[in-house]
């Protein structure tokens, strides 16, 4: 497979902490869990106002099969439990509790009994993993194949092709054995034949140590990776990886592959070793609005406010906070945003890296084309977006826009293309099911 035509784009790497282990910070004085931290339906809570829980007491239940179950981060008395605003507009259910500083075990923690598929499965899906790069999808449901004979090979992504960012950086350096028990794991209980550690090569450290760590491993591969974003989104990987394309609307078993983030696979195995479900995540502090730029363990529910001043504060005012990467990432609209499953960074900006940039007419360069790593055509969906045209943006393949903003980065006239893409996969859905209405009405 050339790597000459790979579309994508070269990004500002900026990886400032990638050479500094992660700190545990102090237990804060309440943690806000929300229930909805994953993809599916939200968590059930199974708690009452003025409880005890104990670290890694179930709070939640999975509220079907799309659902992950939430534990408590901290040890203390349920205060409130009350809807929470979300970054996207939406609300969910959040379980405020306040901590009495003892981060006291919950006494039933012990490694999950594991003796087959079935077993191993359910112990999945009792460590409340999910997909930990960002995606949020439940590790449980993914690896539910039943026929474990249509997986093909295992790709565990250490891309972390996102600026900024580098708590999987740090996995691969601070928990390389569990990274390893995780694969182990995986290879038993899935019966897979080949697993593909893909690390982007601007990660040397992280390639030496994989490479060393899975020398006796025959059916471990740690493979270099070229350093463009965005490397690390599904689709890309498996074709980076493997040369196979997902069909549109398809999950990655349908090619025969799975593909799990490198911190999911080490808190799986941490889970089956100890007993302690996911509780805590590593987050990456940086910015230019960011005094002391550190990678922080924190319970998952801290506020965003309290991990940045663990991180020595702000240096200046700032005028942007991003949890994620600056390329997919969201803007939070509060300093109390909480610390979720899928929290990988939180970025702060001052006002000259903040001020956001004037759209002028587009020019017809194609470079959105060029660089679009799903060979889409942004600039025609823009067009049929602005028409309305859902039939034309389904012609155009929008559904196949991963929304990693390579459009918009390359774009010189500073168009918001990614944000039209997101809006015209609403307007699809809507028709779509406008016309279903209608069919089944007989019109």
């Amino acid at each position: 497979m050339s790597l000459k035509n790979l579309n994508g784009v070269h990004i500002p790497h900026r990886k400032n902490t990638a050479g500094l282990q992660a700190v545990r910070m102090p237990p804060p004085a309440t943690v806000t869990i929300p229930l909805s931290m994953h993809i599916g339906r939200p968590a059930n809570c199974v708690v009452a106002v003025g409880d005890h829980v104990d670290v890694g007491q179930l709070i939640a239940e999975p509220g079907g099969f799309v659902s992950s179950p939430v534990y408590a981060s901290v040890s203390g008395k349920v205060k409130k439990i009350e809807p929470m605003l979300q970054f996207m507009g939406a609300t969910c259910q959040a379980v405020v509790i306040e901590s009495d500083g003892e981060m006291t075990p919950y006494a039933n923690i012990a490694p999950p009994e594991i003796t087959d598929y079935d077993s191993f499965i359910k112990a999945v899906r009792d460590s409340g993993v999910v997909g930990l790069g960002g995606a949020t999808f439940p590790t449980a449901v993914k690896l539910d194949v039943k026929d474990t004979s249509r997986i093909q090979e295992i790709i565990i992504n250490g891309a972390e092709c996102e600026g900024y960012i580098t708590s999987d950086h740090r996995t691969m350096l601070d928990r390389t054995d569990e990274v390893m028990e995780g694969c182990r794991l995986l290879e038993k209980w899935l019966d897979v034949k080949k697993i593909i550690i893909a690390i982007e090569d601007n990660k040397p450290d992280c390639i030496a140590r994989m490479k060393e760590a899975a020398a006796g491993d025959d059916k471990v591969e740690v493979r270099a990776l070229p350093c463009m974003y965005p490397q690390g989104g599904e689709k890309v990987l498996i074709y980076h990886v493997t040369g196979k394309i997902m069909p549109e609307g398809k999950l990655p078993i349908d090619v025969g592959s799975v593909v799990m983030n490198v911190t999911s696979v080490a808190t799986l195995a941490h889970y089956c070793t100890t007993g302690m479900p996911l509780v805590e995540k590593c987050i990456t502090v940086d910015g230019s609005a960011i005094k002391e730029p550190k990678n922080v363990i924190a319970p998952i529910g801290t506020a965003s406010g309290e991990v940045i001043e663990f991180a020595g504060g702000f240096k200046c005012e700032p005028k942007k906070l991003v949890q994620g990467g600056p390329m997919m990432g969201v803007a939070q609209y509060t300093l109390d945003a909480p610390v979720a499953k899928g929290t990988s960074a939180l970025l702060a900006f001052n006002e000259k890296d903040a001020r956001p940039v004037t759209p002028s007419a587009c020019i017809r360069c194609g470079g959105c084309i060029d660089h679009c790593p799903m060979k889409l055509m942004p600039c025609e969906l823009e067009r049929a977006y602005e028409k309305q045209d859902a039939e034309a943006l389904k012609a155009l393949k929008v559904g196949l826009c991963i929304e990693c903003g390579c459009c918009a980065f390359q774009c010189p006239a500073h168009r918001a293309l990614v944000q039209v893409n997101k809006l015209s996969k609403v307007l699809v859905r809507d028709y779509d099911a406008r016309m279903k209405t209608l069919k089944e009405a007989g019109k």
